[in-house]
């Protein structure tokens, strides 16, 4: 499929072909859900932690006598029913990460590029470089282009000074072509890929 390229002032400098296997794919929501939730648990951290009674401070005594006091036998006051005891079945430290076949996984981010290709929402930009990294202008740039949330994919390597004037403006993320990812391209409203973004998505996803 054939698309037009543009540039920061929103001028058409060409076009270009785009692979019908990478951008023209079946678009499988219950994939992107897989992958979106395989991404968002690899990011928790699992550092939550409660105590258990072998961790509370106190006393070792049982509070009172087995019998003849008419209330229920207790054996510590490090109990979870009592307060300042410990908590019942509490989290602990642990990985959240769940695995996912790596051949689902570039389904998957076939299927988020066709998405963005299906809905209309997939620019092609001529190159993502600033002559100096100046957030002002370049925000009044993506006011003219329409663009208040937007994932913008560069090459390899990113140019700095557009790294640096992008990074200060709200609803729109930079990332280098070995970064693109299913959950930050569904987060973002559109989707702005670079020449050098093509053919790097190309190359990886074919």
């Amino acid at each position: 499929m054939k698309v037009d390229i543009i540039n920061l002032e929103a001028k058409s400098v060409g076009s270009m072909e785009l692979a019908d296997a990478v951008f023209g794919a079946e678009v499988r929501p219950d994939i992107l859900q897989r992958c979106v939730e395989w991404q968002r648990a690899k990011r928790r951290a699992g550092t939550h932690k409660t105590k258990t009674v072998s961790e509370i401070r106190g006393t070792t005594a049982k509070p009172y006598r087995q019998k003849g006091t008419g209330r229920a036998r207790q054996g510590s006051r490090r109990s979870v029913q009592f307060r300042g005891g410990a908590v019942a079945h509490g989290p602990v430290v642990r990985d959240h990460a769940i695995s996912l076949p790596k051949k689902v996984r570039r389904l998957a981010l076939r299927a988020a590029l066709s998405a963005k290709q299906a809905a209309g929402q997939l620019v092609v930009l001529d190159d993502a470089r600033l002559e100096s990294p100046k957030t002002g202008a370049l925000a009044d740039r993506f006011a003219r282009l329409g663009w208040t949330s937007a994932l913008i994919v560069g090459g390899p390597t990113l140019d700095v000074n557009f790294t640096r004037a992008a990074r200060n403006i709200p609803g729109v993320d930079v990332l280098p072509s070995a970064g693109t990812n299913v959950y930050d391209i569904l987060r973002r409203q559109i989707l702005v890929l670079t020449r050098d973004a093509v053919g790097a998505l190309e190359a990886r996803l074919k």
